[in-house]
């Protein structure tokens, strides 16, 4: 099993596609409009993607990330070359939070442009970013 997609709905369409397009070095899936006339696509790669929604409602939420309440904290991604990434999102003038090593792995947390927190996680050689639990995985 695997995660296929997160939803997000994004303030600019266009520019969280090519935050992440340049960052990850992903493409452009499907891109459209929902069945209700939204601005939409999906951007990823062969396996999994980031289903993006423009909102009619550009008013952003209040912030909310915290373990005390209900609701999305961050999400992560495993990557290859944790520096190569930090670079990447120097030169997109995005200031990273100081990457952490703890176990398993090295990781760097960062927000996208509209304020979402992402991890990235770089696992050594002997670790195992996709730990098996129960035969499954």
């Amino acid at each position: 099993m695997f995660l296929e997609h997160i939803n997000m709905t994004v303030a600019n369409l266009d520019r969280s596609i090519d935050f992440y397009s340049r960052l990850f070095g992903w493409k452009v899936r499907w891109r459209g409009e929902t069945s209700d006339g939204k601005l939409a696509a999906h951007v990823g790669d062969d396996r999994s993607y980031l289903a993006l929604f423009e909102a009619r409602d550009h008013t952003p939420p209040p912030p909310q990330k915290s373990y005390d309440l209900v609701g999305l904290n961050h999400f992560g991604f495993v990557v290859d070359d944790l520096d190569a990434v930090k670079l990447r999102l120097s030169e997109l003038g995005i200031e990273s939070k100081s990457d952490q090593t703890y176990d398993p792995g090295r990781h760097l947390y960062f927000h996208d442009p509209d304020g979402v927190e992402v991890e990235l996680v770089q696992y050594q050689e002997n670790e195992n970013p996709v730990p098996r639990l129960n035969g499954v995985g």
